[in-house]
């Protein structure tokens, strides 16, 4: 299965995907971690590591370069959890093309909701355990506003495809967990 996993700052996506990941056995692709891991590497990483280093998003080309590159392992041929990725509607179609070359396709998007005041909470409790001085309430709500701002086109992108299940990331983690587990199961292929 290929899942796209959507959820804002604070929702418990980390804990979800690693959860995900181990029952379904597929690798987790978080578009963070490739991005970061490529600074490392040719004349891309050095290209990547100019965005990253002036706090800006790479484009899309680039982040679809490193993302097909990823999807030709081996490890990716019986599926992926794409976490943190698309961020865009544009990256949305670019992956839908790329995956239709080898007659795959995304087969659902896990839409963990939790409400802007509940993770406001969450994000300035989690930054007062990290000392995280710079996580505030007034940057914090901006990076959400961003987030559901950039989320909207891509929900409304896949529920045209009818794979968008909305997960209640208000409950506790088992009762999440459970709730995902329920969507895979529906959701996934049957075999003969």
């Amino acid at each position: 299965m290929r899942i796209v996993f959507i959820g804002p700052p604070g929702a418990g996506k980390g804990t979800q995907c690693k959860r995900l990941t181990q029952m379904l056995e597929i690798p987790h692709l978080s578009t963070g971690e490739m991005l970061r891991g490529t600074r490392k590497e040719s004349a891309l990483g050095r290209i990547v590591s100019g965005y990253i280093d002036g706090g800006r998003l790479a484009p899309d080309y680039l982040v679809m370069r490193i993302v097909n590159k990823r999807l030709l392992e081996s490890d990716c041929h019986g599926g992926c959890l794409f976490d943190g990725f698309p961020r865009t509607l544009n990256q949305a179609q670019m992956l839908d093309e790329q995956l239709a070359v080898k007659n795959n396709r995304v087969d659902l998007v896990l839409d963990l909701r939790v409400g802007q005041e509940e993770l406001v909470s969450r994000l300035l409790k989690r930054a007062s355990i990290e000392n995280r001085a710079d996580d505030n309430a007034e940057t914090i709500s901006a990076r959400l506003r961003v987030f559901f701002t950039q989320t909207a086109p891509l929900l409304d992108y896949y529920k045209g495809q009818g794979i968008v299940r909305h997960i209640d990331g208000t409950r506790s983690p088992d009762e999440v967990f459970a709730q995902i587990r329920s969507c895979v199961q529906a959701t996934k292929p049957k075999h003969d």
